[in-house]
């Protein structure tokens, strides 16, 4: 509809353009006529508006009339100067000897029309037409000629535009011509041969050969049989090719005369060598093409006129597609199906008395009515598929026809037609009349049509097919897998048709005949869950009870089928088959009897069906599960109830636990009910005993340890070691349940055994509580929830000796350390072994959470060791050298100038431990940096003895220590700097020289040993060269005579370096006595000094003289003998 209203619009739009195009025309004339008076002068313009007035005038006027001209209806007169000015048709010579103008013939009142035009050049539109543009052409009145032109190019139409293309060639108006041409063009298809039968044959054509690119198929279907033989004519050479040719729709020009009825023509498109077998795009060839279509008339055609060229054997060939086809219109999957057949077969498709005319002229002509198409179809079984029962009695009565002929699958004419759905009865019953075989056999399976016809479920066919059987052997014939057709009958469930066929069976064996899987046909109509077949089975006089016990290749006996399949759908049938005698303890290969086959299915309904029945409930699996375990692994609570009001044993394989690890509460509580052991006592770990309390736990099942707990198992009881001393450390780490809860976080179930009366206070192999267990592994929850129990007791240690809080502080459980604390305050005050409190350990551990808990409980940060060090925890805090920690204890209160037993303050211990920053934090905090210990020792002497020479550093500046300090052993710092022997001594010497440039280096201690003395006895290089350098004096002698030019080393040559680096005059020495040679001195034996290592000598051991330039000693001076070598040698 939306098309048509369409086509409508445009069709309106259309007309009121061509209104538009002649009312302009119209206008145009008008104005090209006033534009020409209007260019004119006045004078030309006044001459020649009254001449066309004055001619204009004597239209139909007598007056200086010559000339008379007759119409078809009346005479006019005319004047010949008028005439002969129009137009060279009327010249002087034809009109001199003439008074009379003949214009009769002139059809209608074109004659009066054509005059005024002469005379006014006035002519009304609607009068511009073919017949005026006719004579206007006639008398050579070209003006009028082109004017009438225009007018009807703007007024064709699709009807008359042909009409006015022959004129326009007639009468040579190129335009009129070119613009019908047009029109003919973009309407070709729509113009039939009657708009074309007024054209010439040759006009037409020149016309379609220029049109269409296929001159020969328009014309014929123009119906122009003329032009056709033109063509023919034209193209005699190339006859062959011109007439098969093949149009851009696929067709030939045979075809097209067929399609239009054209006999005639069609005949002589025969006889000028139309291919009659030609074949189009698809593959089809005329004939084949015109039944596919239902094309009788064209399909007798192609049968008379093969006959008559003897090519009668063309009939027969088969239908070839063309797999290639481009075309669109040709795409139609649904040909496909035809691939090839014969003509013949496709007559079935049309179910009209014109094709079964076509199908007796085939067969008159000669087809072959037995000839197969690709599946094996003959025409026949083509008629029973389509139900076309008049093609059917034709071949039938068909004198060759084969009945018994097989398509490629096996199949029969009589199997077509009683495997229709409806199954075609008439068609069967002919069949059978004629002779076909009644039940044939298919190839490959030995399947005979009523096994097909069974297993296909149609009943009525196979029942028909039995009725008209004669074979006594029916029941028993079998195909290549063993099965009767009683055996399909009962497979898909045809009562009747097993009925029938119990019936027809006279020894009654035939319900006991296996298939190549042992099945008897009860098997099959059990599995099939098809009651009424098992009923016609076992209610047959001819019953065997064999049946009933028959076991297929699975071991499988028709009960025990019907109990796989839930019971609503078979307890009719598991009844029938008790009820007949079916055995119902029996067992499968598997050693599974029905009762263990329906739990394992999950069938309640069926289980207890055969428990009600006299099931036993006690027989056991081959790997010796009871119905109990089984129906409990199943999950089916209603089995498990009723085995248990049967008394089933609950004990065996602890179904128990089975159901609580399958979240069966309500089937374990069921079991409970009915005495399940809750404790059950089974192989744990590494081979120990555990109840299922601790395999609950062990397992993180809280729900089944709870569930366990309210039921009343033994709430207390470790594990223990197997009959034969089995289990590993499991069997005697003596951990009760709730020693397991608290370790693995199972909250709930603590608070479940603390509900029902478990020992909060029971202790492991490790003498450890439940609670220590908690703290261990931070359970906030458990702890909160056993410290709220009143029997608690927070005293207990373990074997380590830690209690509760201990154990807290341990593992840094803050909380829980809080917690203790507000049930015993007195938690945090004990001591361990080792004498050491909570503080002190967490100071040694530097464990800041923890020293920061103890703090903000207000703790004794001043309470010692309780060992023979009494060290306060100050002490503890500034050797681990954390200022934060130090600083921490001081504004909790700690004592900054406590000391321990050795009467070490805490700045004693930063200074051994070398910690700067710490020494500068007790600083800060106003120790007593002068303090010593019990040897005398001041800060300062124990960090020149450590070599810590930040700490020196700090000492020195960030106090007034006094540095001069000598201990119990008269020596000072710079003593022990000496002594200790560090690699930085020299370092931290300079640092002695930087601080305080007085300071006392030539100080001899207790033994009389200056530290350059014992720098030099301790092989110290650096720190003897930075004394020299700081002007220490060489010839110092200790209280056992020994100076650094007699102390017995290995070499003298740290001894020559130091003499060869000095820059100055070295100290003197004084003594009593000859450094060198020990002579004492006296009146008559004088004292000398070395002038260069200033050693006190008698004047033997310095009677060597020389000048000593580095000194500036320009003159000889007194030097020992060490000193010459010296300073005449050097150093080397």
């Amino acid at each position: 509809m939306d098309d048509f209203n369409e086509a409508q619009k445009w069709q309106q739009h259309l007309s009121l353009l061509k209104t538009q195009y002649v009312n302009l025309y119209t206008s145009n004339n008008e104005l090209q006529q006033k534009y020409a008076i209007a260019t004119a002068t006045k004078q030309e313009s006044g001459f020649i508006e009254r001449l066309l007035a004055t001619v204009a005038s004597l239209h139909g006027q007598k007056q200086y009339s010559d000339l008379t001209i007759k119409l078809i209806d009346n005479e006019i007169p005319a004047h010949k100067f008028v005439l002969s000015a129009r137009s060279d048709f009327w010249n002087e010579s034809s009109l001199a000897n003439t008074t009379f103008l003949d214009w009769s013939k002139l059809d209608g009142n074109v004659g009066s029309i054509l005059l005024k035009w002469i005379y006014t050049s006035v002519v009304n539109r609607e009068n511009l037409t073919l017949d005026l543009m006719k004579a206007a052409a006639g008398f050579l009145l070209t003006e009028l000629v082109e004017q009438c032109e225009m007018y009807l190019i703007g007024t064709v139409t699709l009807r008359d535009c042909v009409a006015l293309y022959t004129a326009a060639e007639e009468l040579g108006a190129e335009k009129l011509r070119e613009h019908c041409s047009s029109l003919i063009s973009t309407h070709w298809e729509d113009l039939t041969g009657d708009d074309f039968k007024e054209m010439p044959g040759a006009l037409l054509y020149e016309l379609l050969k220029t049109k269409s690119d296929y001159p020969l198929h328009s014309a014929v279907r123009l119906e122009r049989e003329d032009v056709v033989f033109l063509y023919l004519v034209e193209h005699n050479a190339e006859l062959s090719k011109a007439v098969n040719a093949v149009d851009h729709k696929g067709r030939r020009a045979l075809e097209v005369a067929l399609k239009t009825r054209q006999p005639s023509l069609a005949r002589t498109l025969v006889e000028h060598q139309a291919d009659l077998s030609a074949k189009d795009s698809r593959g089809l060839t005329l004939l084949q093409s015109a039944i596919y279509k239902g094309d009788s008339y064209a399909a007798e055609f192609i049968i008379e006129q093969l006959e008559n060229s003897g090519a009668s054997q063309r009939l027969c060939d088969r239908l070839k597609i063309n797999d290639n086809i481009n075309d669109d219109n040709y795409s139609d999957d649904s040909l496909k199906q035809f691939e090839g057949v014969s003509v013949l077969h496709l007559v079935s498709k049309h179910n009209t008395p014109d094709m079964i005319a076509v199908a007796a002229k085939l067969l008159q002509a000669g087809i072959d009515e037995n000839l197969q198409d690709n599946r094996g179809w003959t025409a026949l079984h083509w008629s029973i598929a389509e139900r076309h029962e008049p093609l059917f009695e034709l071949l039938l009565d068909s004198k060759n026809i084969d009945l018994d002929v097989t398509t490629n699958d096996g199949s029969w004419p009589l199997s077509f037609a009683l495997r229709a759905d409806p199954y075609c009865k008439a068609f069967a019953e002919k069949l059978l009349s004629r002779g076909a075989t009644a039940n044939p056999i298919y190839p490959g399976q030995r399947d005979t049509l009523l096994h097909i016809l069974a297993r296909e479920k149609r009943q009525d066919a196979a029942i028909f097919l039995v009725k008209h059987s004669k074979d006594d052997n029916l029941t028993k014939k079998t195909n290549i897998a063993g099965f009767t057709v009683l055996h399909e009958a009962s497979k898909a469930g045809l009562a009747d048709l097993t009925k029938l066929l119990l019936e027809k069976d006279d020894s009654g064996s035939c319900t006991t005949i296996i298939n190549e899987r042992n099945e008897v046909p009860l098997h099959l109509a059990v599995v099939n869950l098809h009651y009424p077949v098992v009923e016609a089975l076992l209610n047959t006089e001819k019953n065997s009870k064999d049946q009933l016990n028959a076991k297929d290749v699975d071991g499988e006996t028709p009960l025990s089928l019907a109990i796989q399949a839930p019971l609503k759908k078979t307890r009719e049938i598991v009844a029938a088959l008790i009820n007949s005698g079916a055995n119902i303890n029996e067992k499968n290969d598997k050693g599974l009897s029905l009762l263990h086959q329906a739990i394992l299915k999950e069938d309640s309904a069926t289980a207890i069906f055969l428990l009600e029945n006299g099931a036993d409930m006690n027989v056991k699996t081959s790997d010796g599960e009871t119905p109990l375990q089984l129906s409990v692994h199943c999950r089916l609570g209603e089995v498990v109830e009723a085995l248990c009001r049967r008394g089933a044993d609950t004990s065996t394989g602890c179904p128990l636990w089975d159901a609580l690890d399958s979240d069966q509460e309500d089937t374990a509580s069921i079991l409970v009910t009915h005495g399940a052991d809750t404790d059950c006592w089974t192989t744990g770990p590494d081979g120990c005993l555990q109840t299922l309390l601790h395999r609950a736990i062990d397992d993180n099942k809280e729900e089944i340890a709870q569930f366990l707990i309210r039921s009343g198992c033994d709430l207390n009881a470790p594990r223990r070691p197997g009959a034969n001393g089995e289990g590993g450390e499991e069997a005697h780490d003596n951990c009760a349940p709730l020693h397991l809860c608290c370790q693995w976080g199972l909250e709930q179930v603590v608070q479940t055994l603390v509900e029902h009366g478990a020992n909060v206070n029971a202790r492991d192999a490790e003498g450890k509580t439940p609670i220590h267990i908690a703290i261990q592994n931070q359970h906030t929850q458990i702890i909160s929830l056993l410290l709220c129990h009143p029997n608690l007791d927070l005293s207990l240690r373990d074997k380590k000796g830690l209690s509760p809080f201990a154990t807290a502080l341990t593992v840094r459980n803050n909380k829980a350390a809080q917690a203790i604390l507000e049930r015993l305050p007195t938690a945090a005050e004990q001591f361990d072994n080792k004498g050491r409190n909570f503080l002190h350990m967490a100071i040694q551990k530097d464990d800041m959470e923890s020293i920061l808990f103890l703090l903000s409980i207000q703790v004794d940060v001043n309470s010692r060791v309780q060992d023979v060090t009494q060290t306060p925890p100050l002490h503890l805090a500034v050797v681990s050298g954390n200022e934060m920690l130090v600083r921490s204890l001081i504004l909790a209160g700690a004592r900054i100038n406590d000391t321990d037993a050795h009467r070490n303050t805490a700045l004693h211990a930063a200074a051994k431990a070398g910690h700067a920053a710490v020494v500068a934090a007790l600083l800060q905090n106003n120790i007593n940096f002068d303090s010593v210990n019990t040897d005398g020792d001041n800060a300062l002497h124990v960090a020149v003895r450590e070599g810590h020479v930040a700490v020196v550093r700090t000492l020195l500046t960030e106090c007034t220590l006094d540095a001069e300090t000598v201990n119990l052993k008269g020596r000072n710092p710079l003593h022990e700097l000496a002594r200790c022997g560090r690699d930085n001594a020299a370092t931290i010497c300079e640092l002695f020289l930087e601080c305080m440039t007085q300071y006392p280096i030539n100080n001899a201690d207790a033994d009389g040993n200056t530290p350059l003395l014992i720098a030099y006895m301790r092989g110290n290089g650096n720190l003897c060269r930075t004394l020299v350098k700081a002007g220490a004096c060489l010839g110092s002698m200790n209280k056992d005579g020994i100076t650094i030019f007699n102390y017995q080393v290995a070499t003298k040559q740290l001894l020559y370096r130091l003499l060869d680096s000095l820059t100055q005059e070295a100290p003197w020495a004084d003594k009593d006595i000859c450094l060198e040679c020990g002579t004492k001195f006296s009146l008559t034996m004088r004292k000398h000094h070395c002038r260069h290592c200033g050693r006190i000598l008698c004047s033997k051991c310095s009677g060597q003289d020389v000048p000593i330039l580095k000194f500036g000693l320009n003159k000889p001076v007194r030097v020992c003998v060490v000193c010459f070598d010296v300073l005449q040698i050097g150093a080397e």
